[in-house]
């Protein structure tokens, strides 16, 4: 388990979840997918946590403990100290306030049936706020996302991907959230576009202090944007570190696989020493026993077949799950 302080605007403590599927109508048999299995870390204020790894790997089902959107099936999340589990009603509502949610489609999040100020504006009429503080902290909010107010007329499939993200963002951070939780932001956008959303969030997080999560499957964009990166696969966290070292010298071989699958930086990285991984993830309802990569692994032994690594702590502020982290020697270049 990762350190806790005071700084520590979300704690995940073995967090869990599975979703039990049901199969047959007379001899009913039920098994489990760990979509989040026994997870374990925090999120400072004021930084960006990335979240990488595969599709199916557990991201956004992790994502959506926080803010209590899916249910946990064991362990704790908490919100600066809070438990996210065991507040009701109207304290959960205003936990979740101070929370905001940017999706991956813009225009799946943005309601087609309601104009970009009837978007934006609603958390805060939901919140009772009077007519002429909403409108006020509308604009005020459109500006910042650099939102034109010609806009706000307008319904979705009138704007562009990147218009529709500015949208969803404004509507996100309407009401000064100290979290915000991004999946995927901009993998919907051309690239040009995908710059212009990543200098806003930028941005936007020196202005206001936000703490954001910031889940992607692109290398590129989350070493950009992350102070720490955590790495899942299969339900569970393998690799845990700042951004800068953990692309420097990766300690778990799925993190240096997934950086050597990634275009380099740089011309001179194209020789660069590669790992790959062989097949593909096996299944979330019959993983493999012990360390869940062990059938991908090139490095495996014995012990990866039999026992579970669990996620230590290797220095100051890097933590792996992986029996042979020291010894791999895992560089692949920067």
């Amino acid at each position: 388990m990762q350190s806790r302080d005071a700084s520590d605007l979300v704690v995940l403590d073995r967090a869990q979840k599975h979703f039990v599927i049901t199969k047959g109508l007379i001899r009913r048999s039920h098994r489990a997918i760990r979509a989040v299995d026994d997870v374990s870390l925090s999120i400072h204020r004021g930084e960006t946590f990335g979240l990488v790894g595969e599709s199916g790997s557990g991201k956004t089902t992790l994502a959506r403990l926080i803010p209590r959107l899916t249910r946990l099936t064991g362990g704790r999340v908490s919100f600066d100290g809070r438990d996210i589990d065991t507040v009701g009603g109207s304290e959960l509502t205003r936990i979740r306030r101070r929370m905001g949610i940017v999706f991956q489609d813009p225009a799946s999040s943005l309601s087609p049936r309601a104009t970009v100020r009837g978007s934006v504006i609603r958390p805060l009429q939901l919140q009772g706020a009077g007519a002429r503080e909403a409108a006020g902290r509308l604009l005020e909010t459109v500006e910042l996302v650099n939102l034109g107010p010609e806009l706000l007329e307008r319904y979705p499939h009138q704007l562009s991907g990147g218009q529709q993200q500015r949208a969803s963002i404004a509507r996100a951070i309407i009401l000064r959230p100290e979290l915000l939780i991004l999946d995927e932001p901009t993998s919907a956008l051309d690239v040009s576009v995908q710059a212009q959303i990543l200098n806003l969030l930028l941005e936007l997080q020196r202005e206001f202090g936000l703490t954001y999560l910031f889940i992607t499957h692109n290398l590129s964009v989350v070493r950009y944007m992350s102070d720490r990166i955590g790495v899942m696969y299969l339900g569970k966290l393998v690799e845990v570190g700042p951004a800068a070292e953990l692309y420097a010298r990766p300690l778990h071989p799925y993190t240096a696989a997934l950086l050597s699958a990634s275009p380099p930086q740089t011309p001179r990285l194209r020789q660069r020493r590669k790992f790959a991984l062989a097949g593909d993830p096996p299944s979330l309802i019959d993983p493999p026993a012990g360390c869940h990569l062990h059938p991908r692994c090139a490095f495996t032994r014995d012990i990866c077949r039999q026992e579970r690594p669990a996620l230590r702590a290797i220095g100051l502020a890097r933590f792996v799950a992986c029996h042979f982290a020291e010894q791999l020697a895992l560089q692949v270049g920067d």
